[in-house]
């Protein structure tokens, strides 16, 4: 299946560990009082370590989605989709998945895979340019056949490197990025497909009135053949609408990879949905489940995360 630019949402038909992954972003709105510059950054890691809210100015009633320090939390999760959005200059920000399994059943078949924490740590470089990178220090996949016969594999996963650059201004109604990724092949040969992949998205965020968001995810891909003697492309695309209501986030997306490799293509197809919720402006919890729509897509996926920005 296609690599992702938002790297643990998906997870491979194939290959278990092949991922794609994910996000969407983060929640609403917070009426404040503004700290600049240093004592910004110390005040915010204090609030996360001893759960004293800092309060900052942002526009109520929105889901989050511009790029300034002052604003909330803007992430790539939840969901599948990548925000417009980046990290403030100077800033780090860690979406990280706490809980992440995904189970697919196949001709009498099972197959179960669990990530743990698989965090994505992010750096603002400049006022519209971020790094990150993403690694799962551990995966596991379990393959139960239909004879009762069971096979597991553990290992580190494979690391993406991701560099987001924002084209529009920090915040506004329309928000657009480009978004490059590659995969390094770090996990072993039993959780990844060992070559190195990557691609390019195209993150796009449209907020309407009444506290929706409308996102759109093209993207190309790079991918390996499944004989492991090239490359092909691949396309992923994707409809994500989110609302807010009050300090939640509520998001449906429909997800599709098409990965045409010349040994056949694979088609994959997925209804997603997830809930985030915003503890405080730098803080956001989130749970969600994607639904596979056909044999190519894991049936059922399920996650919970957390994201932090200091």
């Amino acid at each position: 299946m296609a690599l992702p630019a938002n790297p643990g949402r998906a997870v491979a038909a194939a290959s278990a560990f092949d991922q794609r992954r994910k996000k969407a972003a983060g929640p609403f709105a917070w009426p404040v009082e503004v700290v600049q510059g240093g004592a910004m950054r110390w005040a915010i890691l204090t609030s996360l370590l001893i759960g004293i809210p800092v309060t900052m100015p942002v526009a109520a009633q929105t889901v989050p989605t511009a790029s300034s320090s002052d604003a909330p939390i803007c992430t790539d999760r939840p969901t599948k989709s990548n925000f417009a959005c980046t990290v403030p200059k100077g800033f780090f920000q860690v979406e990280m998945d706490v809980f992440n399994w995904a189970s697919t059943r196949r001709d009498g078949g099972r197959t179960d895979v669990l990530l743990f924490t698989n965090p994505t740590l992010k750096y603002g470089l400049g006022e519209a340019t971020d790094i990150q990178i993403n690694w799962a220090p551990l995966a596991s996949s379990r393959t139960r056949t239909a004879a009762g016969i069971s096979q597991t594999a553990t290992s580190v996963g494979d690391v993406t490197l991701r560099l987001k650059q924002r084209l529009t201004a920090p915040a506004g109604a329309f928000q657009l990025a480009l978004l490059p990724f590659v995969k390094l092949p770090t996990a072993s040969a039993a959780i990844g497909n060992r070559r190195m992949e990557g691609g390019i998205a195209v993150p796009i965020n449209l907020s309407a009135p009444g506290g929706w968001t409308i996102t759109l995810g093209p993207q190309l891909d790079i991918l390996a053949d499944a004989d492991g003697r090239g490359h092909h492309a691949g396309l992923t695309g994707l409809v994500n609408i989110a609302r807010q209501f009050g300090a939640f986030t509520l998001y449906n997306e429909v997800w599709t990879s098409q990965n045409f490799d010349p040994a056949g293509p694979v088609r994959q197809y997925s209804y997603d949905v997830s809930l985030a919720w915003l503890a405080n402006p730098v803080l956001q919890f989130d749970i969600g489940a994607n639904v596979g729509l056909n044999r190519n897509t894991p049936d059922l996926q399920l996650y919970t995360g957390i994201s932090a920005r200091f």
